[in-house]
């Protein structure tokens, strides 16, 4: 029996398809080469806002044609979970309609429809994935998130908080690392705040998180794990949880790489949003990140058009932009979404005059980066070579910022010492030295 698995999404659901795999080969599947040539067809979609919704539902549809006549189609991932009962009404294609944390044993002898359930199992995120080709690798260490941002659905179908506990996730980096991954890249809604929910439950790993001062688990886990990996990349940082201790030690890991959950800089469009902070707040951090370590490296995000947004918030944000000379943002216009806080606040921006203000800041971020990057043509990085003609230095995030170009005879899984000799909008390229 073979299987394929078509993943959309942000890294948190490629890291659930490397688990899902892990317990199809359990039970004795193979990995096909294509979707035309599995018996068993997975796609894990993503449903954080509509545009990732559409392209989830036009993936499960191609691979109904593309599929095998007796082969199994299956839909699991956000979708699953958040409309599980729609989904099997509208797609007769589809064989099982299973949440993440559902059991898919049933998958090959069972033609069965699932309903979406708000607390997936840890049974699936805690299995052994299979080893991976790649040398580096996402590790995914809490589901779920405490937050309730108002623009955000996530909480409503992946439930509040539930970490991993240190043990489980040093075992599976370990296996990695013991597989040749020479990159760990944490991952969950919130990081920063890993580990709550193990107080409040009486399970251990007392932790208290603060702006400053307590102690928080995630600066044990991050120094164990760079004492023993070559290097760990920190994604998805809520920027109250980004306290001096935090930031101190991923500055000694020798990743200075920051991706901070901004999603606006003016302080009403925050409050709106239900969220912490504010421009001088976020700029202040920034600030003193770099008076610490001027190479540190910034990754952002951004909403445009959330409800009630005025042309002094953009303008605000754009001002923001300019003085932060982050390296790498993305910017998403917003989407009102069930469930959530802002699906019917007042003041909501049509979708044209958000698009407008997307491209605005886009266009000032792309200049931006392009300026950062071509400030490092003459210098000299460490490159972890990632495939063939394809590395990165601790500048670049796996799958989401540039990468640097190298000589394709470069083996995969080293690294080279390497000059930086041209930089290429978002790619740099370099020669080993």
């Amino acid at each position: 029996m073979r299987y394929w698995i078509e993943t959309l999404g942000c890294p948190k659901n490629h890291v659930d398809s490397d688990k899902l795999a892990g317990l199809l080969e359990s039970q004795g599947y193979d990995l096909a080469s294509s979707a035309e040539l599995a018996d068993l067809v997975v796609a894990n979609t993503c449903a954080f806002i509509e545009a990732a919704r559409e392209e989830s539902i036009e993936t499960v549809l191609e691979l109904a044609d593309r599929k095998q006549g007796n082969a199994r189609l299956v839909v699991t991932g956000c979708m699953a979970e958040r409309y599980g009962d729609e989904l099997a009404a509208a797609l007769p294609e589809v064989d099982l309609v299973a949440g993440f944390g559902e059991s898919l044993t049933a998958i090959a002898t069972t033609k069965v429809t699932l309903r979406k359930r708000t607390t997936p199992a840890f049974d699936l995120l805690n299995l052994p994935r299979p080893k991976t080709s790649s040398p580096w690798a996402y590790v995914k260490i809490a589901e779920g998130c405490d937050r309730r941002c108002g623009f955000c659905a996530i909480p409503t179908f992946r439930g509040d908080q539930r970490s991993r506990s240190t043990e489980e996730i040093l075992s599976e980096a370990r296996a990695l690392a013991d597989g040749g991954v020479k990159e760990v890249v944490l991952i969950a809604q919130d990081l920063a705040s890993w580990g709550h929910d193990r107080r409040r439950a009486g399970r251990g790993e007392a932790v208290e998180v603060l702006d400053e001062g307590g102690t928080q688990p995630l600066i044990d886990l991050t120094r164990t794990l760079s004492a023993e990996i070559e290097r760990v990349r920190l994604l998805y940082l809520y920027p109250s949880g980004l306290t001096s201790g935090l930031i101190e030690t991923i500055l000694a890991t020798g990743v200075p790489y920051f991706d901070l959950s901004l999603q606006h800089a003016s302080r009403p469009m925050l409050r709106a949003m239900r969220r912490w902070g504010d421009s001088d707040r976020f700029l202040e951090r920034i600030a003193a990140i770099r008076a610490a370590d001027p190479d540190a490296t910034f990754r952002s995000s951004f909403i445009l058009g959330y409800p009630g947004e005025t042309e002094d918030d953009q303008r605000e944000l754009l001002e923001f932009v300019e003085a932060a000379q982050l390296d790498w943002a993305g910017f998403f216009t917003f989407s009102a979404e069930d469930g959530t806080y802002a699906k019917d606040l007042a003041g909501q921006i049509p979708h044209e005059l958000a698009l407008e203000r997307l491209r605005e800041v886009s266009e000032l971020q792309d200049t931006i980066t392009a300026q950062r990057r071509d400030s490092l043509v003459g210098t000299r990085q460490r490159i972890l070579i990632d495939a063939p003609g394809v590395g990165r230095s601790v500048r670049e995030c796996p799958e989401i910022d540039g990468i640097v170009m190298v000589d394709p005879s470069l083996n995969v899984g080293t690294m080279v010492e390497c000059e930086i000799v041209a930089s290429h909008g978002t790619d740099l390229e370099g020669v080993p030295v």
